[in-house]
């Protein structure tokens, strides 16, 4: 049936994203949607860091039809900006804040001068004083006041999102771009059948206890410190409960924090879990932590991992989390956060019912919205929209984005002419 989408017959598609065995979600993500892509009529040349630089011949070859690019709000999307504005594209935000990461990687380069003109260019109005904090190495949090993102999404084709609610606050931020949703599925991972007594031999956690997973990149943002205390507020009232933490550490004060808690016999820090390993991890919890705040407005796809897997799940009550059902997740609010963590942890640790219904409507949740399949057949449309919307002008852009620095080599070749 013609569901009135545009086709496309052929397409070479270039495709930016950092790829396993990278350690970030967004390459396991590229991972999981590409064989799909790659078995419906489209050819992919797939472009991460290390071999990036061999896109520009390889286009001057034989043109591209579209490039993609993957770009998130950290390091393993900076070798993507020296081709953004180049050759635009469709842009897929898997943050709509990218302040972090895009300080952090002019800055570290010294290109002071870059930061500001971007910043000026991306929050005209702003007082130029408001990069001063970042230049000095103290921003933190306040980067979350400034999405930087006007240059990257007014100079794509489209850009695409995986939730209504920033695609909605995309829009309304910048009324002349086109943005779409994108679904964010995650494939079902194989588990074996001893994964749950393995993995928990494996950091002596005993088989009765009820266990809370929280997976993915370790930061303070995950709201580690608050689980901790509601951990240790739990465990004190008799509850016999562990936290088991998967992925990379970017919380620095992770131990002191659970020293200060008192719950070191109680958690668990395992480290990276690479894909092969993430079913197993989940099938070792009882319910899982997907929280966050402060919010760079992505979707977690640790989150529709848990999903996938069964279980359920706790999560903070964002705007782009207020389309879950209430019977999918249980919602914390901010503004009661620890209160309502020791409530709805202390609730699931003791209501083995509660557990199941929401583990199952988790997963018919997933089968519903998020499984890949579903992700692949929306980049299907969005490519086909993309390939078919004219490069908008890159005219006005700060000078630094438009340089493709092959002035000097032009220059050094013409020196070999003569």
């Amino acid at each position: 049936m013609d569901d009135g989408s545009p086709k496309v017959a052929f397409s070479r598609i270039a495709w930016f994203s950092p790829l396993p065995p990278a350690r970030t979600g967004v390459a396991r993500y590229s991972a999981d949607v590409l064989p799909l892509l790659d078995s419906s009529g489209l050819t992919i040349d797939q472009y991460e860091a290390g071999n990036a630089h061999d896109f520009v011949w390889r286009h001057k070859q034989a043109a591209y039809d579209l490039v993609v690019y993957q770009l998130g709000n950290s390091t393993w999307h900076d070798f993507m900006w020296g081709y953004l504005f180049n050759y635009p594209g469709l842009v897929v935000l898997h943050d709509t804040h990218l302040h972090h990461a895009r300080a952090a990687q002019l800055l570290r380069a010294r290109r002071v001068d870059d930061y500001r003109s971007e910043f000026a260019y991306d929050h005209p109005g702003v007082s130029g004083a408001a990069t001063a904090v970042a230049v000095e190495g103290l921003a933190g949090s306040t980067f979350y006041r400034w999405p930087m993102t006007r240059a990257v999404v007014e100079s794509a084709r489209l850009v695409a999102v995986h939730g209504e609610f920033a695609a909605a606050e995309l829009r309304a931020r910048h009324p002349g771009a086109r943005v779409e949703r994108i679904r964010l599925g995650t494939a079902k991972r194989p588990t074996s059948p001893s994964a749950r007594a393995d993995v928990r031999r494996q950091y002596n956690i005993p088989a009765d206890s009820i266990v809370f997973v929280a997976f993915g990149l370790v930061t303070a943002e995950k709201r580690i410190e608050p689980v901790l205390r509601a951990l240790g507020s739990l465990a004190a009232r008799g509850d016999d409960v562990h936290l088991l933490i998967g992925g990379e550490n970017g919380f620095p004060g992770l131990a002191e924090a659970i020293e200060k808690c008192r719950v070191g016999d109680r958690v668990h820090v395992a480290g990276y879990v690479d894909e092969a390993g993430v079913a197993d991890f989940l099938a070792a919890g009882d319910v899982s932590l997907s929280l966050r705040w402060p919010t760079a407005g992505e979707t977690s796809g640790s989150w529709i991992e848990s999903l996938a897997a069964a279980k359920p799940t706790i999560i903070t009550a964002l705007a782009q989390n207020a389309v879950v059902p209430r019977s999918v997740a249980m919602s914390i609010d901010l503004l009661g956060e620890e209160a309502g963590l020791v409530e709805a942890m202390g609730t699931l640790a003791r209501d083995r019912a509660r557990r199941e219904a929401l583990g199952r409507a988790a997963y018919d949740y997933w089968q519903a919205e998020h499984q890949v399949s579903l992700t692949a057949d929306d980049y299907r449309r969005v490519i086909a929209q993309a390939s078919q919307i004219p490069a908008p002008s890159q005219s006005g852009l700060p000078a630094h984005l438009t340089n493709d620095y092959s002035a000097r080599a032009e220059a050094i070749a013409r020196e070999f002419d003569r």
